[in-house]
């Protein structure tokens, strides 16, 4: 059937592409591509001979709406990006959405991905995250975004080119703190791959040093959640713990109850009840 592959490519290390990926691309009709010019190198390493349609930016309203007529006359398409998966912060997006309000079917092959490697080899909380994708180059539209999400207790994820780096951390640092934990992940899968865990300080003190190079994503902490301002100290939660336990309540669920209140630990509060008695 006539359809729509979203093709997940390459972030670096040809060896990544699965062979699904390569089987799809040998099988279809025609390979839109970001950049034909990046994808051909592809192509050209993996013996492929396929029609390259260029697909980008500034060319995606009329290109997609060939590319769909294509498809809806019976041919069969992949669709890539220069590196990872097509959509993500890349143009395809709006081919997709295309093939939806069209009725083209779609189907997905997935493959690397900067933003989830870079996540996970981190070492920060990956169960919660939001994916920020390019800083405007303009620095007021920058600190306006950094601005809207530096309170976010989500880690944060970012790109950024090397020319930009320094800038970029340097906007970071104002807004989000200086001691703010961030991964700087660069040249992912590549022969000069490095994750750097540092903070902002550390950071911006590191590339007055050295020379950026590579293209960088960028892993940010959460915010810490707020104390509420009505929060008791530590001796008055633990005072309120035994408290209850003059009402009937054992120690042990007491201090369950006043840790899920505010915050402190269980066992911390039991003790310190423990030694009021």
């Amino acid at each position: 059937m006539s359809k729509l592959f979203l093709v997940g490519t390459p972030i670096g290390n040809l060896g990544d592409l699965s062979p699904r990926a390569l089987e799809v691309l040998e099988q279809v009709d025609f390979i839109a591509a970001e950049d034909t010019r990046v994808s051909l190198k592809l192509l050209n390493h993996f013996g492929l001979k396929k029609p390259l349609v260029s697909y980008y930016q500034h060319n995606l309203r009329e290109r997609g709406e060939q590319i769909i007529r294509r498809i809806a006359a019976g041919e069969s398409c992949a669709i890539i990006t220069d590196a990872g998966m097509p959509c993500i912060s890349d143009p395809g997006e709006d081919l997709v959405a295309l093939c939806h309000e069209e009725g083209i079917p779609l189907e997905v092959v997935p493959g690397p991905s900067a933003v989830i490697s870079a996540l996970a080899v981190s070492g920060l909380p990956t169960g919660r995250f939001a994916f920020e994708g390019f800083l405007s180059v303009k620095r007021a539209s920058r600190m306006a975004h950094l601005a809207q999400v530096k309170d976010d207790p989500r880690t944060l994820i970012f790109y950024e080119a090397p020319h930009k780096l320094r800038a970029t951390l340097a906007d970071m640092a104002e807004a989000f703190g200086p001691d703010r934990a961030v991964s700087l992940c660069r040249e992912l899968t590549k022969v000069h791959e490095e994750v750097i865990r540092t903070t902002f300080a550390e950071a911006l003190a590191l590339y007055q040093e050295r020379e950026p190079k590579g293209e960088f994503v960028l892993v940010v902490a959460g915010a810490s959640p707020a104390a509420p301002e009505d929060r008791p100290t530590l001796e008055e939660a633990a005072q309120l713990v035994v408290q209850m336990a003059g009402c009937g309540v054992s120690l042990s669920e007491a201090a369950r109850t006043v840790a899920a209140d505010t915050g402190y630990k269980k066992g911390e509060l039991y003790r310190l009840a423990l030694d009021r008695q």
